[in-house]
């Protein structure tokens, strides 16, 4: 996207196309890295994950005439935006080896609040309605109504509190580098660009992480382990992220990410198909929840 490029002030039927496209991905790709964390240790999984990405996001960039090392301005922020991204994501890939997924996904998707309350203070145009902050109440609750059996059964696993202390922080830390993002010069970059600084950022800490957690390196892992790798690092740090960033220099990032809302249904939704749990009256309320919200938040 060029610096002159138009803003729209409401989300089309393309952008909700790809929101909806992007959230059923990551919230199948919560379950890929909980699965696959039992076999590839957490921060080693990120870090091929995000050399794979970084890889292929320069190799796009070269085929279409992306420049990634020309000065413009944007260093200081793209290398803050990556400290965050990876503080994000190691957050992520620690946080569940100490909680489920579906319990992370709900804390992780407090990041749209983060944008809400922080990015009308420095980009005006992007202020909250009251409609669309009952859109935002209404969309939030209803994931916390999904969750809420999981909540009241039993008693918490051993150290579940720390997974979900690193959910919160990943979703403050994501919600954080969305403000980076749009309120600094890389809000004039190209989402190639923003993208690679996230990754390359990412690629870089991630090994050194994982070394200090005395994590076991290996290459030598299951055909199911690097098929998620695969689908982790093709569709999810490369292409779905793409979209992302490309959305939010077209789009209203507050709009875009209350539509984030719909991943942990997701989420609940794959665990329904692929793990056989059951369809809960919290489920089909959350889904109709959301979707409310989503109608509310998006209103020009």
């Amino acid at each position: 996207m060029s610096p002159t490029t138009v803003r729209k002030t409401h989300l089309d039927s393309l952008a909700i196309t790809l929101l909806v496209v992007c959230c059923a991905f990551w919230g199948f790709q919560q379950i890929l890295i909980k699965d696959t964390v039992a076999e590839v240790p957490p921060l080693w999984q990120a870090s091929l994950r995000f050399w794979g990405a970084a890889v292929l996001i320069w190799l796009w960039c070269a085929a279409r005439g992306v420049r990634l090392f020309e000065r413009d301005g944007t260093l200081k922020a793209g290398l803050l935006a990556g400290s965050l991204f990876a503080g994000e994501f190691a957050f992520i890939y620690l946080g569940l080896l100490h909680t489920t997924a579906s319990r992370l996904t709900v804390f992780l998707y407090t990041s749209p609040f983060v944008v809400a309350l922080l990015l009308p203070r420095v980009v005006p145009g992007e202020k909250l309605r009251r409609i669309q902050w009952i859109g935002l109440t209404i969309a939030f609750a209803a994931v916390a109504v999904a969750f809420g059996e999981g909540f009241m059964q039993g008693s918490p696993v051993a150290g579940q509190w720390l997974g979900d202390a690193m959910a919160l922080a990943a979703g403050t830390l994501w919600g954080l580098t969305t403000l980076t993002i749009r309120a600094t010069k890389l809000s004039t970059a190209s989402a190639e660009k923003t993208l690679f600084y996230q990754v390359a950022v990412t690629a870089a800490v991630a090994p050194f992480i994982s070394l200090a957690l005395g994590e076991a390196w290996s290459l030598d892992y299951s055909a199911r382990a690097w098929g998620s790798l695969g689908i982790q690092t093709v569709v999810g740090a490369f292409a779905s992220y793409l979209t992302w960033m490309w959305m939010l220099r077209v789009y209203p990032a507050t709009h875009m990410s209350t539509f984030t809302f719909l991943t942990p249904v997701f989420a609940l939704v794959f665990g329904v198909v692929l793990l056989s749990e059951p369809l809960t009256l919290q489920l089909v309320l959350a889904l109709m929840g959301v979707a409310v919200g989503i109608v509310l938040v998006s209103k020009r």
